[in-house]
């Protein structure tokens, strides 16, 4: 990564390697919350000099440490400050709507030294969109600047008559203070090996509120490691022998703690930074569903998130209808004046189904039905959105058109322009009917029968499950092509199928949808050359028509994507196929810095010797660092069922391992503990350590 990212709840700081914010840095540098930049500019030099970087490290998301010295300083022969004599340290977090950075400076020259230590700041209180140069509009101003002995505001009054305020302080006296360049003088005088340090504290403020109280630095650091505590006790443990595995689960249980965010409903995850840090439906909905063996509340605070915001009315400016989840949810300045539809946007096909897959996935992992009485409303009118506005013309299928005049064309997971394309090459027009989809809404409504069972709604369990029946029965009659023993990505405007071979009808094997011969197909032509670069299975395969290895979406490799793929295999118990994908997955991972798996990355077939960067993907994002902990719900084949009181497991090593410990898994309102060994013979031999779910065990 080129940049640095800490985050905290909905604060974010983004910086290159040195730590700083140049102003007009093209990749829209700055501190961040509700889509607004809080500050635009942070630099610190030492007698006026930039200083020289040691060590920047990215490891950890919330927080962040700097090693710098200075260059060697001398005037019309005079001696000012031997080369590399003092050390500065920049330690930096986020806690409580605050950012923190502490600036340590060591002198490790014989004698005195005397030195001038100056931080420069600026705010600009730009909407994001406008930052990464996406539109313009009408905007507020700045009113200037308040200073006092230890501190200074920046004040900003927006166009949504919305006031807004950049407030930091310090706690050392300043030399000077310059309001009007924001630049902060500190003068240090230090023994030899003797330490001092400067906290700067900064935090974004709205409308008449003050902002919270702010704590000292080290109380606060106290408060977020805690936190961080807390955390790491109550999520699940995994152990292994498969030391990549190893480092690329605690690497996806790290990146999805730093994206967790409250907005009053409870924690669910953001999309990714730095750009993504907000609710997001589809994203969202996917990345909790990926950590219910991890950790299930987040799945609930996701459901009451989705919830509220629900759609309401009809609003071809957002894309909006009752009972629609949202696409995406933005706070700035463009947003809360109505000059983009994100307030929020609904123009997302798959979020709905994906909302009651998740309220069903919870449920069979947690047996907590009030979640389903606190929510029925919202249940009824996702229903109600499938089988009338989604279905737009009556034939079964979802299908997604925009409205928005600002919104999104292409409406699926797939959402760049060029990503549903005839095997021709030309586009698919709108209507268009994604294969997955259908198959998100078959796993709902399978699923809600279910839960309507247990609670004794028999009527409607049987009116959902007579219409999962015939949407699976048009599904294979519309979408099956028999010319390449596959589904079609998506039915067009004309009901014509769009052809190309992609990674869309994979999704559909953890819906337990298709016929056992055709999931078959599936599987086969997605572990197939065409299919499986060696890394992961592709967006696109190759020789397709719009397939590029470069792109986006047509031919790049989405661990995501591969995560979802996977539920399916390891529920059919296709095991080995999974396991081919896993290990692929794995060994990718260790081509990427911090043993992350990116958002995405290139096509390329494994001959290359590495897997390729994609240029502009998130890092953490989400979905990819959830992906790990479906790798290991994967290979344990773990499928609970708490509406039948059992637990189903099935596990199958991929090649590298042979021990697997997962401890204090929560199910239902218990726990489950089992270690799985490779024995003498290669066969994975499974114990039960804990069980206090009191469910059946099914090995299988």
């Amino acid at each position: 990564m080129d940049y640095r990212v800490i985050k905290e709840n909905d604060l974010f700081l983004l910086t290159d390697k040195n730590g700083n914010i140049p102003e007009n840095h093209p990749y829209g540098l700055g501190l961040y919350t509700k889509d607004t930049r809080f500050l635009s500019k942070l630099d610190v030099k030492i007698n006026g000099e930039e200083p020289i970087l040691l060590h920047s490290d990215a490891a950890d998301n919330y927080m962040a440490t700097i090693l710098m010295t200075n260059p060697h300083m001398e005037e019309n022969g005079e001696l000012i400050l031997w080369r590399e004599s003092v050390e500065i340290k920049r330690t930096r977090f986020i806690y409580n709507d605050v950012f923190y950075e502490t600036l340590t400076v060591k002198n490790y020259f014989p004698k005195i030294v005397s030195f001038d230590l100056s931080v420069h700041v600026d705010v600009d209180f730009s909407d994001m969109f406008i930052v990464r140069g996406f539109q313009n509009g009408e905007i507020g101003k700045r009113t200037g600047q308040t200073a006092e002995e230890n501190s200074l505001t920046f004040h900003y009054d927006g166009a949504d008559d919305l006031s807004r305020r950049t407030y930091m302080e310090w706690d050392k006296k300043a030399k000077s203070i310059d309001p009007e360049s924001g630049a902060l003088h500190f003068r240090f005088e230090l023994e030899h090996e003797e330490e001092q340090s400067i906290t700067l504290k900064v935090q974004p403020q709205h409308g008449k509120q003050e902002g919270n109280s702010i704590l000292s630095a080290p109380v606060a650091l106290e408060e977020l490691k805690k936190s961080y505590d807390g955390w790491n006790t109550d999520i699940t443990k995994v152990k292994t022998d498969c030391l990549p595995l190893q480092r690329l689960v605690d690497r996806g249980l790290s990146d999805l703690r730093v994206l967790l965010t409250d907005l009053g409903f409870g924690k669910f995850p953001v999309a990714g930074l730095p750009w993504f840090g907000v609710p997001f439906g589809r994203d969202s909905l996917i990345a909790a569903l990926q950590m219910m063996a991890f950790q299930p509340e987040v799945a609930k605070g996701t459901l009451y998130t989705m919830a509220s915001k629900q759609g309401t009315k009809v609003d071809p400016w957002r894309d909006e209808q009752p009972g629609k989840i949202m696409h995406e949810i933005r706070f700035g300045e463009l947003a809360t004046t109505e000059q983009i539809p994100f307030t929020p946007y609904y123009g997302t096909i798959d979020a709905t189904p994906l909302f009651l897959i998740l309220l069903t996935e919870y449920v069979k992992w947690t047996g907590d039905l009030q979640v389903v009485k606190d929510l029925e409303t919202n249940i009824e009118a996702a229903l109600i959105w499938i089988d009338e506005h989604g279905d737009r013309d009556g034939d079964l299928f979802v299908e997604y058109h925009q409205e928005a005049s600002k919104g999104i064309a292409n409406q699926g997971w797939k959402d760049s322009g060029d990503s549903i394309v005839h095997r021709n090459g030309d586009y698919a027009t709108t209507p268009i009917a994604l294969s997955e989809v259908q198959g998100y809404v078959f796993q709902a409504k399978t699923g809600l029968a279910s839960i309507f069972d247990k609670l004794g709604n028999q009527e409607k369990a049987e009116a959902l499950r007579e219409q999962s029946q015939k949407l699976k029965k048009k599904f294979d009659d519309e979408f099956w092509m028999d010319d390449v023993n596959y589904y079609a990505i998506a039915l067009d405007r004309d009901k014509q199928q769009v052809g190309t071979i992609t990674s869309n009808p994979g999704h559909i094997l953890f819906s337990e949808m298709l016929d056992e011969d055709k999931a078959r197909a599936v599987i086969e032509t997605l572990i197939s050359p065409k299919m499986f670069s060696g890394f992961g299975i592709r967006t696109m395969g190759t020789g397709e028509a719009g397939y590029n290895p470069m792109s986006y979406h047509d031919g790049s490799i989405w661990p995501h994507d591969n995560s979802m793929v996977l539920l399916g295999m390891s529920k059919i118990k296709e095991q080995e196929a999974a396991n081919i994908v896993i290990e692929g997955l794995i060994e990718a991972a260790s081509h990427f810095e911090y043993d992350r798996l990116p958002e995405l990355f290139c096509g390329y077939d494994r001959s290359l010797g590495k897997a390729v960067k994609y240029p502009v993907a998130c890092s953490p994002q989400a979905w990819a660092a959830g992906t790990p902990l479906v790798v290991v719900q994967t290979i344990l084949g773990l499928f609970p069922d708490a509406l039948e009181e059992k637990i189903v497991l099935s596990p199958v090593f991929p090649n590298g391992m042979d021990v697997l410990e997962v401890e204090k898994v929560k199910i239902g309102k218990g726990h489950l503990s089992v270690t799985a060994l490779r024995n003498v013979n290669g066969i994975v031999e499974l114990t039960i350590k804990e069980n206090t779910t009191g469910y059946e065990v099914v090995q299988n």
